[in-house]
């Protein structure tokens, strides 16, 4: 988004996508698959929804193809708007994020297993107490414009991320332990940062997409020029409208297969794919298609699907300055009433791994495998003595993503055996992560895995960050995470990262029933598609030779 997720900028749809009655067909035991996916066909276009099998079924079928591309030709990209305000600066919430992966570059990228790998910095080190960090950077590098690629460039970016200003969602993860005057260049080529505390974990976090890195001075026309060092330069671009991007001959890592890129923003998901099947772009990004959609994408003469496995997780963010969840008992309550299993098999076709109210997956090393058993008996008690009895609360959805409407009925369903009554209001698509988001006290959201875990916890649940999206706040939990940072000895800060984890599962606002595949869309032309974590293979993507 670029908010993972971005929604866009028109009024919420106040009609009632349906209630409770309407789309309860399990009678209080749990709402079958064929049930929910009737009832979400009802609130979808008609046409792709409906098809599809109804049976459990195996993930949807992946026949993207790697080889030789042919060079040349002009790739066309649907996309979500992030809002009609999105800007091409990488440090702003609202960076229309597809475009960032052909501009920019960063310091430093992230690997396919997630470790940290060189990209404008060839090599960085620190010093034995994690303070000092020495980047030395890559040689004969330009930008778009044709000047040098220099550390000025580098300290000029940490520093317009830093800026109150510009209000980057980077700024509430850097600015607790680094500051401008603690960023130096020694000459051209060397960028030193000295913390003003300790973080063992800095590097990884310039791994993040809002740290491409532009020119300076280029603060009040980054966002609309674009000038980096990546593989493509701009060519146009409009805000939530279409634009272009041109192959850089010069770039350092060679020129890129495509000629040319046209991005186009689609807000509604089921717009985007109509589009791939009528043979009108070549790739749908961040769009995550559902089961029965997928099918009839791999059935289609030209198009086929691509699955990158527990690439996503989603939540139900519960707004804790809002009624009834300042209530850290009421939170536990809709924790605890759901079964995590049966949202996924609902929601994803089981196309995914359940969460346990955990969004760190279990891939990483830092991973707490701890659950909470469901228990609709003790959540009515927590409810009972919250003196909400059998609340009747909304849960805002949208189109925005295939996922979301099933989350919200799936949820719905499961959680009736509490006595918890949900009225689900569906908002419209290219407003929703601007008017719904972080505004209603009960949504359904999602964001991409692949951040590292310092960026996660202190990202999207501290105290302060503007992604912390339901402004949960936790002093022992800021605590752990601080002594992470300072501490050197992985084991050691894995302990801190697990007992953070503990405290988020307990009396967070999120409700993360799972992490899923991600399944997208593109031709039957493309070759070399490839994505993983925030990473989009820009340079190597083609069609078929």
């Amino acid at each position: 988004m670029a908010i993972d997720q971005h929604g866009g900028t028109a009024g919420i749809d106040d009609n009632v996508l349906m209630n409770g009655a309407a789309v309860d067909r399990g009678r209080g035991r749990g709402m079958s698959r064929r049930a929910l996916l009737g009832a979400a066909a009802l609130a979808a276009p008609l046409g792709l929804a409906a098809c599809g099998s109804s049976g459990s079924g195996p993930s949807a079928e992946s026949t993207a193809v790697t080889g030789a591309a042919a060079k040349g030709g002009t790739m066309r990209i649907a996309r979500p708007p992030a809002s009609a305000a999105e800007s091409l600066d990488p440090a702003s919430s609202l960076s229309a994020y597809e475009y960032l992966g052909t501009l920019y570059n960063r310091l430093v990228k992230q690997a396919e297993d997630g470790s940290v790998l060189p990209d404008l910095a060839t090599s960085w080190e620190s010093s034995a107490d994690s303070v000092t960090w020495t980047f030395t950077l890559r040689e004969g590098v330009k930008f778009h414009n044709g000047n040098a690629f220099t550390s000025a460039d580098a300290a000029y970016t940490l520093a317009h991320i830093l800026d109150p200003k510009i209000q980057s969602p980077q700024a509430g993860v850097l600015s607790p332990f680094l500051s401008t005057s603690g960023i130096s260049t020694p000459d051209a080529k060397t960028l030193v940062v000295k913390l003003s505390s300790p973080n063992a974990e800095f590097v990884s976090l310039l791994m993040n997409y809002n740290c491409y890195l532009i020119p300076e001075d280029s603060s009040s026309t980054i966002g609309t020029t674009g000038i980096g060092t990546g593989p493509f330069r701009l060519k146009s671009f409009v805000p939530a409208g279409q634009g272009t991007v041109l192959a850089n001959s010069d770039y350092f890592g060679g020129a890129p297969v495509l000629d040319a890129i046209q991005f186009t923003a689609i807000a509604d998901i089921q717009a985007r794919v109509d589009a791939l099947l009528a043979g009108q772009v070549d790739l749908i990004a961040q769009t995550n298609i559902d089961y029965a959609t997928s099918k009839t994408v791999t059935a289609s003469s030209i198009a086929t699907t691509a699955t990158v496995k527990n690439a996503e997780w989603y939540v139900l963010p519960m707004l804790t300055t809002a009624s009834p969840f300042t209530d850290v008992n009421v939170r536990e309550a809709f924790k605890i009433a759901y079964q995590p299993q049966d949202l996924l098999d609902l929601a994803v076709y089981g196309r995914g791994t359940v969460a346990n109210n955990n969004p760190v997956v279990s891939s990483d090393a830092n991973y707490l495998d701890y659950q909470v058993t469901p228990d609709p008996d003790k959540a009515k008690s927590l409810l009972k003595a919250a003196g909400l009895g059998s609340p009747m609360q909304q849960l805002y959805t949208s189109t925005y993503d295939a996922v979301l409407t099933p989350l919200a009925l799936a949820y719905q369903s499961s959680v009736k055996n509490a006595g918890i009554n949900i009225s689900i209001q569906t908002a419209s698509a290219d407003s929703y992560y601007t008017d719904v988001w972080m505004t209603k006290p009960f949504c359904v959201s999602y964001w991409y895995t692949g951040r590292p875990i310092d960026q996660l916890l202190n990202q999207i649940f501290r105290a302060g960050s503007s992604y912390n999206e339901t402004s949960w706040s936790d002093a022992q939990f800021s605590a752990l995470l601080d002594d992470a940072r300072k501490e050197s000895d992985a084991a050691k800060r894995k302990v801190y990262y697990q007992d953070a984890q503990k405290i988020l599962v307990d009396s967070s606002g999120s409700i993360v029933p799972f992490f899923a595949d991600r399944t997208t869309g593109l031709s039957k032309k493309v070759v070399n598609y490839k994505e993983y974590g925030f990473e989009f293979d820009y340079l190597h993507i083609g069609f078929k030779a």
